[in-house]
Protein backbone atom coordinates (compact mmCIF):
# COMPACT_ATOMS: atom_id res chain seq x y z
CA UNK A 1 0.00 0.00 0.00
CA UNK A 2 2.29 2.80 -1.48
CA UNK A 3 2.32 5.74 -3.87
CA UNK A 4 5.95 7.00 -5.43
CA UNK A 5 6.72 10.25 -6.15
CA UNK A 6 8.96 12.38 -8.11
CA UNK A 7 9.52 15.76 -9.04
CA UNK A 8 10.78 15.47 -12.87
CA UNK A 9 11.41 19.65 -13.05
CA UNK A 10 10.29 22.37 -10.24
CA UNK A 11 10.19 26.08 -11.34
CA UNK A 12 9.28 28.51 -13.74
CA UNK A 13 11.63 26.66 -16.23
CA UNK A 14 9.18 24.04 -16.41
CA UNK A 15 6.84 21.94 -14.18
CA UNK A 16 6.08 18.28 -14.15
CA UNK A 17 5.21 15.71 -11.41
CA UNK A 18 5.13 11.73 -11.15
CA UNK A 19 2.42 10.02 -8.80
CA UNK A 20 1.84 6.16 -9.54
CA UNK A 21 1.68 2.59 -7.90
CA UNK A 22 3.23 -0.63 -9.29
CA UNK A 23 0.37 -0.73 -11.84
CA UNK A 24 -0.15 2.64 -13.20
CA UNK A 25 0.93 6.26 -12.60
CA UNK A 26 -0.25 10.27 -14.13
CA UNK A 27 1.53 12.94 -14.40
CA UNK A 28 1.02 16.54 -13.27
CA UNK A 29 1.83 18.84 -16.09
CA UNK A 30 4.24 18.64 -18.71
CA UNK A 31 6.00 21.58 -18.48
CA UNK A 32 9.25 20.33 -19.99
CA UNK A 33 10.58 18.68 -23.23
CA UNK A 34 8.85 15.18 -24.17
CA UNK A 35 12.35 13.73 -24.13
CA UNK A 36 13.20 14.75 -21.28
CA UNK A 37 10.30 13.99 -19.51
CA UNK A 38 11.78 10.46 -21.27
CA UNK A 39 15.17 10.44 -20.06
CA UNK A 40 14.65 11.64 -16.66
CA UNK A 41 12.13 8.93 -16.10
CA UNK A 42 14.52 6.75 -17.49
CA UNK A 43 17.14 7.46 -14.73
CA UNK A 44 14.79 6.62 -12.07
CA UNK A 45 13.88 3.49 -14.02
CA UNK A 46 9.76 4.79 -14.29
CA UNK A 47 8.47 3.00 -17.33
CA UNK A 48 6.43 5.56 -19.73
CA UNK A 49 3.95 2.54 -20.34
CA UNK A 50 2.56 2.69 -16.85
CA UNK A 51 1.86 7.02 -17.33
CA UNK A 52 -1.78 7.10 -17.93
CA UNK A 53 -2.80 10.46 -18.10
CA UNK A 54 -1.40 13.84 -17.60
CA UNK A 55 -3.49 16.04 -15.85
CA UNK A 56 -3.21 19.84 -16.50
CA UNK A 57 -3.23 22.83 -13.63
CA UNK A 58 -3.59 25.63 -16.30
CA UNK A 59 -2.58 26.96 -18.98
CA UNK A 60 1.37 28.81 -18.24
CA UNK A 61 4.03 27.88 -20.51
CA UNK A 62 5.89 26.42 -17.43
CA UNK A 63 3.10 23.47 -16.94
CA UNK A 64 2.53 22.55 -20.59
CA UNK A 65 5.23 23.75 -22.95
CA UNK A 66 5.40 19.87 -23.44
CA UNK A 67 2.20 18.45 -23.46
CA UNK A 68 1.42 18.46 -26.51
CA UNK A 69 4.48 16.41 -28.34
CA UNK A 70 4.39 14.01 -24.77
CA UNK A 71 -0.02 12.84 -25.60
CA UNK A 72 0.65 12.37 -29.23
CA UNK A 73 3.89 10.13 -29.50
CA UNK A 74 2.42 8.31 -26.02
CA UNK A 75 -1.09 8.86 -26.75
CA UNK A 76 -1.45 9.39 -22.87
CA UNK A 77 -4.86 10.93 -21.87
CA UNK A 78 -5.47 14.55 -20.92
CA UNK A 79 -7.41 16.13 -18.41
CA UNK A 80 -8.22 19.33 -18.29
CA UNK A 81 -10.82 22.10 -17.58
CA UNK A 82 -12.88 23.41 -21.05
CA UNK A 83 -11.05 27.30 -19.95
CA UNK A 84 -7.80 25.68 -19.25
CA UNK A 85 -7.83 23.95 -22.48
CA UNK A 86 -9.32 27.04 -24.65
CA UNK A 87 -6.36 29.58 -22.96
CA UNK A 88 -3.77 27.20 -23.82
CA UNK A 89 -4.27 26.38 -27.84
CA UNK A 90 -3.54 22.94 -27.63
CA UNK A 91 -3.60 20.20 -30.50
CA UNK A 92 -4.99 17.68 -28.61
CA UNK A 93 -6.79 14.34 -29.53
CA UNK A 94 -10.06 15.14 -28.92
CA UNK A 95 -11.31 11.15 -28.52
CA UNK A 96 -7.61 11.23 -25.67
CA UNK A 97 -9.28 14.76 -24.06
CA UNK A 98 -11.44 14.83 -20.92
CA UNK A 99 -12.66 17.40 -18.97
CA UNK A 100 -12.20 17.74 -15.03
CA UNK A 101 -14.67 19.48 -12.79
CA UNK A 102 -14.21 20.89 -9.20
CA UNK A 103 -13.92 18.03 -6.59
CA UNK A 104 -15.12 15.24 -9.02
CA UNK A 105 -12.98 12.48 -8.57
CA UNK A 106 -11.36 10.68 -11.44
CA UNK A 107 -10.62 6.71 -11.77
CA UNK A 108 -7.01 6.14 -13.23
CA UNK A 109 -6.76 1.89 -12.68
CA UNK A 110 -6.51 2.20 -9.09
CA UNK A 111 -5.58 5.17 -8.71
CA UNK A 112 -8.26 8.04 -7.85
CA UNK A 113 -7.19 11.98 -8.89
CA UNK A 114 -9.45 14.70 -7.65
CA UNK A 115 -9.29 18.46 -8.95
CA UNK A 116 -9.64 21.23 -6.93
CA UNK A 117 -9.62 25.14 -7.92
CA UNK A 118 -7.25 27.80 -6.40
CA UNK A 119 -5.89 31.17 -6.42
CA UNK A 120 -4.19 31.78 -9.75
CA UNK A 121 -3.79 33.98 -12.31
CA UNK A 122 -5.28 31.97 -14.79
CA UNK A 123 -8.09 31.09 -16.88
CA UNK A 124 -9.50 28.22 -14.00
CA UNK A 125 -6.73 27.00 -12.67
CA UNK A 126 -6.63 23.21 -10.76
CA UNK A 127 -4.97 21.19 -8.16
CA UNK A 128 -5.06 17.98 -7.53
CA UNK A 129 -4.77 15.32 -4.97
CA UNK A 130 -3.71 11.79 -6.21
CA UNK A 131 -4.73 8.75 -3.65
CA UNK A 132 -4.28 5.22 -3.39
CA UNK A 133 -5.63 2.35 -0.85
CA UNK A 134 -6.19 5.35 1.59
CA UNK A 135 -2.35 6.88 0.53
CA UNK A 136 -2.92 10.22 -0.65
CA UNK A 137 -0.34 12.63 -2.25
CA UNK A 138 -0.95 16.65 -3.27
CA UNK A 139 0.53 18.83 -6.04
CA UNK A 140 0.00 22.74 -4.12
CA UNK A 141 2.42 25.02 -6.58
CA UNK A 142 0.56 27.95 -8.20
CA UNK A 143 -1.70 28.87 -5.53
CA UNK A 144 -1.54 32.67 -4.32
CA UNK A 145 -2.80 31.82 -0.86
CA UNK A 146 -3.83 29.14 1.36
CA UNK A 147 -7.63 29.22 0.72
CA UNK A 148 -10.24 26.84 1.95
CA UNK A 149 -9.75 24.12 -0.64
CA UNK A 150 -5.84 23.88 -0.13
CA UNK A 151 -6.34 23.89 3.45
CA UNK A 152 -9.02 20.93 3.22
CA UNK A 153 -7.31 18.41 0.92
CA UNK A 154 -3.46 19.10 2.40
CA UNK A 155 -4.75 18.02 5.93
CA UNK A 156 -5.58 14.77 3.88
CA UNK A 157 -2.11 14.16 2.28
CA UNK A 158 0.82 11.79 3.22
CA UNK A 159 3.16 13.59 1.36
CA UNK A 160 2.72 16.94 -1.13
CA UNK A 161 4.37 18.75 -3.40
CA UNK A 162 4.29 22.54 -1.91
CA UNK A 163 5.00 25.85 -3.42
CA UNK A 164 8.03 27.48 -1.84
CA UNK A 165 8.20 30.26 -4.32
CA UNK A 166 10.28 33.10 -3.12
CA UNK A 167 11.65 34.63 -0.02
CA UNK A 168 10.18 37.78 1.10
CA UNK A 169 13.08 40.37 1.38
CA UNK A 170 14.50 38.79 -1.74
CA UNK A 171 11.66 39.39 -3.44
CA UNK A 172 11.39 43.33 -2.26
CA UNK A 173 15.06 43.69 -2.71
CA UNK A 174 15.50 42.10 -5.50
CA UNK A 175 15.08 43.95 -9.36
CA UNK A 176 11.77 42.95 -11.00
CA UNK A 177 9.39 45.67 -11.56
CA UNK A 178 7.09 46.56 -8.84
CA UNK A 179 4.20 45.49 -11.03
CA UNK A 180 5.77 41.72 -11.76
CA UNK A 181 6.23 41.60 -7.70
CA UNK A 182 2.81 42.81 -6.89
CA UNK A 183 1.57 40.06 -9.19
CA UNK A 184 3.53 37.84 -7.45
CA UNK A 185 2.98 38.43 -3.83
CA UNK A 186 -0.84 39.96 -4.22
CA UNK A 187 -2.88 36.37 -3.80
CA UNK A 188 -2.96 35.51 -7.33
CA UNK A 189 0.64 34.63 -7.96
CA UNK A 190 2.43 32.16 -5.99
CA UNK A 191 3.12 31.14 -2.18
CA UNK A 192 6.12 32.21 -0.35
CA UNK A 193 8.69 30.35 2.02
CA UNK A 194 6.56 31.53 5.09
CA UNK A 195 3.49 31.45 3.66
CA UNK A 196 4.10 27.86 2.76
CA UNK A 197 5.63 27.51 6.44
CA UNK A 198 2.13 28.49 7.84
CA UNK A 199 0.48 26.24 5.66
CA UNK A 200 2.74 23.35 6.78
CA UNK A 201 3.09 23.71 10.76
CA UNK A 202 -0.75 24.70 11.02
CA UNK A 203 -2.80 21.99 9.06
CA UNK A 204 0.15 19.68 8.82
CA UNK A 205 -1.81 16.12 9.35
CA UNK A 206 0.18 13.75 11.99
CA UNK A 207 0.54 11.01 9.14
CA UNK A 208 2.38 13.47 6.49
CA UNK A 209 5.97 12.07 5.82
CA UNK A 210 7.33 13.57 2.62
CA UNK A 211 7.59 17.24 1.76
CA UNK A 212 8.56 18.03 -1.81
CA UNK A 213 9.00 22.30 -1.63
CA UNK A 214 8.82 23.43 -5.17
CA UNK A 215 8.62 26.01 -7.98
CA UNK A 216 11.48 27.74 -6.07
CA UNK A 217 11.92 31.28 -8.01
CA UNK A 218 15.55 31.54 -9.54
CA UNK A 219 16.06 35.14 -8.68
CA UNK A 220 13.76 35.55 -5.80
CA UNK A 221 14.93 32.02 -3.57
CA UNK A 222 17.37 29.73 -2.74
CA UNK A 223 17.35 26.03 -1.96
CA UNK A 224 19.58 26.66 1.04
CA UNK A 225 17.09 29.12 2.63
CA UNK A 226 14.38 26.82 2.06
CA UNK A 227 16.32 23.55 3.39
CA UNK A 228 17.29 25.24 6.26
CA UNK A 229 14.06 27.12 7.17
CA UNK A 230 11.80 24.08 6.83
CA UNK A 231 14.08 21.52 8.15
CA UNK A 232 13.77 23.53 11.62
CA UNK A 233 10.12 22.14 11.57
CA UNK A 234 10.52 19.29 10.05
CA UNK A 235 9.67 16.37 13.13
CA UNK A 236 9.39 13.56 11.32
CA UNK A 237 8.41 14.72 7.74
CA UNK A 238 11.36 14.36 5.55
CA UNK A 239 12.10 17.67 3.87
CA UNK A 240 13.08 17.29 -0.06
CA UNK A 241 13.37 20.25 -2.27
CA UNK A 242 12.66 20.47 -5.95
CA UNK A 243 15.25 21.16 -8.82
CA UNK A 244 14.66 23.15 -11.35
CA UNK A 245 17.17 21.58 -13.34
CA UNK A 246 16.97 17.81 -12.59
CA UNK A 247 14.25 15.30 -11.04
CA UNK A 248 14.17 14.25 -7.91
CA UNK A 249 14.44 11.17 -6.15
CA UNK A 250 11.96 8.72 -6.02
CA UNK A 251 10.50 8.25 -2.86
CA UNK A 252 7.85 5.77 -1.42
CA UNK A 253 5.04 7.65 0.56
CA UNK A 254 2.97 4.91 2.46
CA UNK A 255 6.06 2.99 4.37
CA UNK A 256 9.28 4.50 5.27
CA UNK A 257 11.83 3.60 2.22
CA UNK A 258 12.86 5.84 -0.17
CA UNK A 259 15.23 5.96 -3.46
CA UNK A 260 18.14 8.31 -3.14
CA UNK A 261 19.09 9.39 -6.51
CA UNK A 262 22.66 8.02 -5.61
CA UNK A 263 21.25 4.64 -4.41
CA UNK A 264 18.53 3.87 -6.93
CA UNK A 265 17.25 0.36 -5.48
CA UNK A 266 16.51 -1.63 -8.36
CA UNK A 267 14.34 -4.18 -6.50
CA UNK A 268 12.06 -1.12 -5.63
CA UNK A 269 11.93 0.44 -9.01
CA UNK A 270 11.62 -2.95 -10.74
CA UNK A 271 7.79 -2.98 -10.14
CA UNK A 272 6.74 0.75 -10.66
Amino acid sequence: MSLYICSLNSGSNGNCYYIGNGQEAVLVDAGISCREIETRMSRLQLSIEKVKAVFVSHEHADHIKGLARFHQKHKVPVYISDATRKAARLKLDKQLTFSIKSHESISVGTLSVTPFPKQHDAADPYSFIVSHQQICTGVFTDIGTSCENVIHYFRQCHAAFLESNYDEEMLEKGNYPYVLKTRIRGGQGHLSNSQALELFTSHRPAFMSHLVLSHLSKNNNNPAIVQNLFDRHAGHVQMIVASRYAESALYQVGQSAAVKPSQTSTQLTLSI
